[in-house]
């Protein structure tokens, strides 16, 4: 039998979490390929091995983690997440879905079991770090597209790193190889399926006392970078009538982003979450100003009905911008078997519910049975260091995903 450790689960939160680039009063920061974030990998790793598990990192630069008893030919269970972070963050995001599956290889190990379950740790799930969500699982799943082993060059070279490498260039000292990738994708008859365990970063199951939640399908996204370019000029001789101000017309771009979400029905959001302006200087009109829009929704049509909204704003509120769509992920449905699945092994009392945010288990889902299992976060709070879940609840998940693998 596997007994399910909560106290071994919130030691390895904790030991992640003291990879920070920053304070906890401040938040947690693990940028991908940071030294935080190799010392954090470094420890997944080393428990994994402790726990009688054989290592690899794929060409993409993610971990794979199984028995050393079953090959990496026998098709098994696959579950993980991530453990990069936003700018101070919280230390829940991610995490969770990799202690979870850390401490059920750990169980059966000390239970003298080898289940059929490979732990994974994605690299780059969050996207803060180059600029784009996912970039480890697109890699290893991606045969075709920007994503390929011989994609376009001018493609990467845009999302670069805070010190201008690339995911290829700052991955290269942690197992990154591009030109290794065409062999190292992902074989999906090899695996059973995979389920993803996160927090659920919103605040429906804290306060509805739901500790654990079956995800039935994972929003859609589109993300959009803005440029609008004006003329700098001076800022007490410049009349009004006279100023080329991009600032101005980004604000009303950024209050028309917010309206048109509301018109969605409350499943559609939208967010202006990053806005740079140039020169930035408190007596100098706006020279250059960018900024991103992140858009989703659950259902397809009407994410397509918001981008065509926002691109029309875009180009009837300025006359000289740019405006470049860089993610574009459409809504996915779980695997209804998978989720059934989850049901039972939680006791089959567990409820449902659908992700607002974008996960790796969306990337996969299209090859693989996928499933989510979200655990209950205090008040909705997270990418915040406010962030908490009960480790009572993600010990649970821990038992529930144990069960799953158990049994098939």
């Amino acid at each position: 039998m596997m007994l399910i450790d909560s106290e071994r689960i919130s030691r390895d939160i904790e030991t992640i979490a003291g990879f920070n680039e920053t304070t906890p009063e401040i938040g947690f920061s693990r940028p991908t390929f940071s030294p935080a974030w190799r010392k954090a990998r470094d420890y997944v790793i080393a428990q994994a091995e402790a726990a009688g598990c054989k290592v690899r990192i794929d060409a993409a630069g993610n971990v794979h983690a199984r028995p050393a008893a079953i090959g990496w030919d026998e098709k098994v269970w696959l579950s993980g997440s991530h453990i990069d972070s936003v700018p101070t963050g919280g230390k829940f995001d991610g995490v969770v879905g990799v202690a979870v599956p850390l401490e059920v290889l750990r169980a059966a190990h000390l239970a003298g079991r080898a289940v059929p379950l490979e732990l994974i740790v994605f690299a780059e799930e969050e996207g803060t770090t180059f600029g784009i969500g996912m970039f480890g699982s697109r890699l290893w799943v991606n045969r075709e597209g920007p994503f390929a082993e011989n994609g376009d060059d001018e493609f990467f070279h845009q999302f670069r790193n805070r010190a201008g490498q690339t995911y290829f260039e700052a991955g290269a000292a942690h197992g990154v190889r591009r030109g290794d990738l065409a062999g190292e994708r992902i074989e999906p008859e090899k695996y059973r399926g995979l389920i993803e365990v996160h927090i659920e970063q919103g605040p429906a199951m804290w306060a509805e006392g739901t500790p654990l939640a079956v995800v039935t399908a994972i929003a859609g996204r589109k993300q959009y970078k803005v440029k609008l370019l004006g003329v700098p000029n001076h800022a007490g001789s410049t009349p009004m009538r006279f100023r080329n101000d991009p600032l101005v017309a980004a604000a009303r771009v950024i209050c028309g982003v917010d309206e048109i979400a509301h018109k969605h029905g409350p499943a559609t959001v939208a967010t202006v979450g990053k806005i740079e302006c140039q020169p930035n200087a408190v007596n100098v009109i706006a020279g250059t100003v960018r900024f991103t829009i992140d858009l989703r929704s659950p259902d397809a049509e009407t994410l397509e009905t918001c981008h065509r909204q926002i691109e029309e704003l875009v180009i009837s509120s300025y006359h000289n911008f740019n405006f470049l769509t860089t993610e574009d992920p459409p809504p996915v449905r779980m695997d209804a078997g998978v989720c059934a699945a989850l049901r039972r092994a939680a006791g089959g009392t567990i409820v449902e519910t659908v992700s607002g945010a974008l996960h790796d288990a969306a990337i996969l889902a299209p090859l693989l049975p996928t499933a989510m299992l979200f655990v209950a976060s205090k008040d909705g709070v997270s990418h915040n260091p406010a962030e908490f879940s009960r480790i009572e609840d993600i010990a649970a998940a821990a038992r529930a995903l144990a069960e799953l693998v158990g049994e098939r």
